[in-house]
């Protein structure tokens, strides 16, 4: 079965987990998804450290973490027979995020014919005090 095929089959089972098994870098992260609070998890690994002598997970960690949650739950909101393509993604860095595990919400705000709209919340310890926010673009086929 080729990627994308897997990606659809997945995607209209809304089967998160199996989505992720598709992204290698969302595999090395270690991504996972809790299907009970509806929220992407980034566990704590101490690869994903970028500053030691805080210790604080690496931006582009984060980064990488909230592009790939955006993804994953463009798919499930828009199955198709492609996979979506980042267009541009917009990442405010709020403040550091220590050596736990992180969380993520994504919201589609906007699903048109061509280009999907998604923001992403990830924070640590209290939904309210996020560690960094994005809005992503993706492009549909």
């Amino acid at each position: 079965m080729s990627t994308a095929n897997a990606f659809l089959t997945a995607a209209q089972a809304k089967d998160f987990k199996a989505l992720i098994q598709q992204v290698p870098y969302a595999q090395f992260l270690g991504i996972d998804y809790h299907q009970e609070q509806q929220r992407f998890v980034l566990p704590f690994q101490p690869h994903n450290v970028g500053n030691p002598r805080l210790p604080a997970i690496h931006g582009g960690v984060i980064a990488g973490f909230m592009e790939n949650s955006a993804l994953l739950q463009c798919v499930v909101d828009h199955p198709q027979n492609t996979i979506p393509k980042p267009i541009n993604i917009q990442i405010d860095y709020l403040r550091s995020a220590a050596a736990k595990d992180c969380y993520a919400e994504v919201e589609m705000v906007r699903l048109g014919r061509r280009v999907a709209t998604l923001q992403v919340r990830s924070w640590q310890l209290h939904s309210h005090k996020p560690v960094a926010t994005a809005r992503v673009h993706m492009l549909l086929e």
